[in-house]
């Protein structure tokens, strides 16, 4: 070589990390080699033939330049090679053309095309007869061959290369050149051979650095989408979950597919949403292994964040496409969306105020869109059953090492620079965005006090921080549906202030104890079925509105604001609602789906007139008229379409009669009482990362807590002061004493102790209940702090004492001052 061709060439091999030459060969080394054991001066004379070279250095009957100059790889191409490394038993030739061509970003994109016109593999004694020929041809007509095969080679990948534009115009929006089954049935038979597998691992850590560089500094998507492929075909490799991937490949790897442009992001995503359920369940294995090892490899703190962990991060990252690909691929429902309400405005004053102050209202035009959401055009909530269940999703080692705190504020403040788990809460519990969400409430809460304060001093108004209610026991709707319909009214904003209640005529300061009695008292009432605002299933024991009603849309406005108020002071509540209800809430429209848990007599019905085998019109005589009967008991009629007596439900129309029938119960028949009703709730919540966090289910866990309560994890987190402690006896009768209650005096008890008889999300084990010693034995029942969740216990002398003083103090525990 002269010097210009010795420097491309050393820059060629630095490119693919080839390992140096010995400086000085000996003849082991050679033979190493070269297997046939012929002379390097021979090898290496230059005035010998090609074909001379060719017929000195085969590596398992390979030539060495047929090695080094494959420029992708075929489905046949790698048969072929394999097929004479098993007959050889030297696998040599093969682990060398892998290392050099998926340690290449160029090799990969190239590699396993659709259009490089793949066939079949050739049977072993195809290959053999054909490899038989080959070596009866003279040397003149395999030099001949040769060249001609490199010169096919090279111009076919450099039209490959020029017409890749071309041919992503020519592709869907989840098509990919690469031929996906072929990567398939090559790894099926290359992992088996441990060998070769290790192959695999070597070239993907060489080749992350180099492809990290090109998405970082360069638009090589942009110029060559089908550069997408090289992340198509590496995540096939079913070895990706093994520890050596692990440990040394898929921490780079996840960080140069985090580096992929958007539309390359959804494009990966739309095609692994075609994959079967083990496809994608494999891949979603694979990134959550590789954050749970991250997770348990490395100690986090408040100095050294899992947020600062780059390998956490991307494959966090990573995960999301994968997630999505489980939303495209499961039941989903785009078309039945709720219209959006208008947010209430703020007052001017109150805007004018916080731009003197330099300040902007938090999420003013709503919680934040994922972009890659936006670019598929699709959302969690669309998927009514996803292809694997949301929970597997979930990273519990994540949740327990996340500083939920320092993530908040990379939510809210320092998104750009700072990577927050929020922004994938698919991989968070409901317990951890819960208390994303509490701070979120917490910080709302403090900037309108402080507004509050502002105003105070500029205006000279009288200083009001918190949102107040003073309520008559016996008159409670009437209050708090005067006060707060005035604050909607004049100021919505005063709504997320934090609220303090007080009962006319009793004593108690509200540290969120009277709060939970005050919701808990208003929910009784506006759920008393003989107001008629809601009617009641017995079957289900659950509530919907009656679209009957008498009572006026304040009174449901009132509700919407209770609940988004409980959320908001963190309150949980005993309502019964459908899972409609909070589908509802959060956007959605209801469907004939919907009727199973919320109408499951008239869904059944409805289920079995779309299986019904027999002739419809004839049968069953149904009409798009249908009948219901009101408040007093009268039936109503309503025409499911114009003149819907005269149409018949037949085999062709019941669909679209099943479809309506579900329309007017779920929607158009209590339209006016949910739309006031979902308006009072996002009076409170409509500047709430609420709907960006939380799926429907577990709306309904934070309004109304768990309903498994599991009294051994309580005793495990409760606290002691006053001279208690865990091995007293007082405290061994008491637990002994609780254990044996049974359901209804446990939830009794959680009613008399925290204010509600529900376990927060999470469950009981993370509520901090606090045993005080109250005094030596005595004849007076037990107390409590509803508000710090504390109980005051005397020490009884006897364990009876203590149950019969303790079932007394929670059967007839209603309003304060009781002693």
């Amino acid at each position: 070589m002269d010097n210009n061709a010795a420097a491309v060439r050393a820059l060629e091999l630095y490119k693919i990390n080839a390992k140096l030459c010995d400086p000085h060969p000996s003849k082991k080394g050679i033979s190493a080699a070269f297997p046939d054991n012929h002379s390097a001066k021979d090898t290496h004379a230059p005035n010998k033939r090609r074909s001379d070279i060719v017929q000195h250095s085969r590596v398992a009957d390979i030539p060495v330049w047929f090695v080094t100059e494959v420029h992708y790889l075929t489905e046949d191409k790698v048969y072929e090679i394999l097929s004479i490394c098993e007959g050889k038993r030297d696998y040599s030739p093969l682990i060398r053309v892998i290392g050099r061509i998926f340690s290449s970003a160029d090799g990969l994109v190239q590699s396993f095309r659709k259009d490089q016109g793949q066939h079949k593999p050739h049977t072993k004694e195809q290959r053999k007869a054909h490899q038989g020929k080959d070596e009866d041809k003279d040397e003149d007509e395999k030099e001949r061959s040769t060249a001609m095969d490199q010169e096919s080679e090279e111009s076919e990948a450099s039209a490959s290369s020029r017409g890749a534009a071309a041919a992503e115009s020519r592709l869907g929006p989840v098509e990919v050149s690469v031929d996906v089954e072929a990567v398939r049935r090559v790894y099926a038979r290359l992992l088996s051979n441990e060998t070769i597998e290790a192959a695999f691992l070597n070239a993907l850590v060489y080749l992350t650095p180099h492809v990290e560089l090109d998405l970082t500094y360069l638009d090589v998507y942009d110029t060559n989408p089908d550069y997408l492929n090289i992340f198509v075909i590496v995540m096939e490799n079913s070895n990706l979950h093994s520890p050596e991937y692990l440990e040394m490949a898929m921490p780079l790897f996840c960080k140069c597919m985090s580096k992929l442009p958007l539309p390359a992001l959804a494009k990966l995503t739309r095609l692994w949403s075609q994959y079967s359920i083990e496809q994608i369940r494999r891949m979603m294995e694979t990134f959550q292994q590789l954050i749970t090892f991250t997770v348990i490899s490395n100690e986090y703190d408040s100095e050294h964040l899992v947020n600062d962990d780059d390998c956490v991060v991307a494959a966090a990252k990573c995960l999301k496409l994968v997630f999505y690909a489980n939303v495209l691929g499961g039941d989903l429902d785009t078309d039945h969306n709720e219209d959006e309400e208008e947010e209430p405005a703020s007052e001017s004053s109150e805007l004018t105020l916080q731009e003197l102050l330099g300040e902007e209202r938090r999420n003013k035009k709503g919680p934040r869109i994922d972009p890659l959401e936006k670019e598929l055009g699709i959302r969690t909530l669309d998927c009514r059953q996803p292809l694997i269940p949301f929970e597997e999703f979930v990273n519990e080692p994540l949740n327990d090492v996340l500083e939920m705190d320092k993530d908040f504020t990379f939510f809210k403040v320092d998104s750009e620079s700072k990577f927050s788990f929020q922004t994938c809460p698919f991989i968070l519990n409901a317990c951890t965005k819960s208390l994303g969400l509490y701070y979120d409430n917490r910080i709302s809460m403090y900037s309108e006090r402080r507004i509050t304060a502002l105003y105070s001093l500029v205006q000279g108004q009288q200083l009001n921080p918190y949102l107040r209610l003073k309520v008559r026991r016996d008159h409670i709707i009437d209050d708090a549906l005067v006060r707060l319909e005035m604050i909607a009214m004049e100021n919505p904003a005063d709504l997320r202030k934090q609220l303090f209640v007080e009962f006319e005529g009793e004593q108690g300061v509200d540290e969120g104890g009277v709060s939970k009695e005050f919701f808990q008292l208003v929910l009784e009432e506006m759920f008393n079925p003989d107001i008629g605002m809601f009617t009641y299933d017995e079957s289900t024991k659950l509530f919907w509105f009656n679209p009957s009603s008498l009572e006026n849309e304040a009174q449901f406005t009132l509700i919407g604001i209770v609940l988004g108020l409980a959320i908001y002071n963190n309150c949980i509540l005993d309502v019964h609602f459908p899972m409609v209800v909070y589908r509802k809430l959060m956007g959605k429209k209801g469907t004939y789906l919907d009727l199973a848990d919320s109408h499951p007599v008239l869904y059944q019905s409805l289920k079995e007139l779309l299986e019904y085998e027999g002739n419809v019109e004839e049968d069953m005589m149904i009409t798009f008229q249908i009948s219901q009967t009101d408040l007093f008991g009268d039936p109503i009629t309503y025409d499911l379409k114009e003149h819907g007596d005269k149409i018949p439900v037949t085999m062709e129309n019941r669909k679209e009669f099943v479809s309506l029938y579900a329309e007017y119960i779920l929607n158009k028949s209590v339209e006016r009482q949910f739309k006031a009703f979902r308006r009072g709730f996002q009076m409170v919540t409509n500047e709430s990362p609420l709907k960006c966090l939380f799926r429907p289910e577990e709306v309904e866990l934070l309004i109304c807590g768990s309903r498994n309560l599991d009294f051994y994890a309580l005793e495990e987190t409760t606290e002691y002061d006053g001279g208690y402690h865990k091995d007293c006896r007082i405290i061994k009768d008491f637990w002994e004493t609780v254990h044996s209650f049974s359901d209804e005096d446990k939830r009794l008890f959680l009613q008399f102790t925290t204010g509600t008889d529900r376990a927060p999300v999470g469950g009981l084990g993370k509520l901090k209940m606090i045993i005080a010693k109250n005094g030596p034995d005595t004849d007076r029942l037990p107390t409590s702090h509803t508000c710090f969740n504390a109980l005051l216990l005397p020490e009884y002398d006897t364990k009876e004492k203590l149950k019969e003083r303790l079932l007394k103090a929670i059967t007839y525990a209603k309003g304060f001052g009781m002693l």
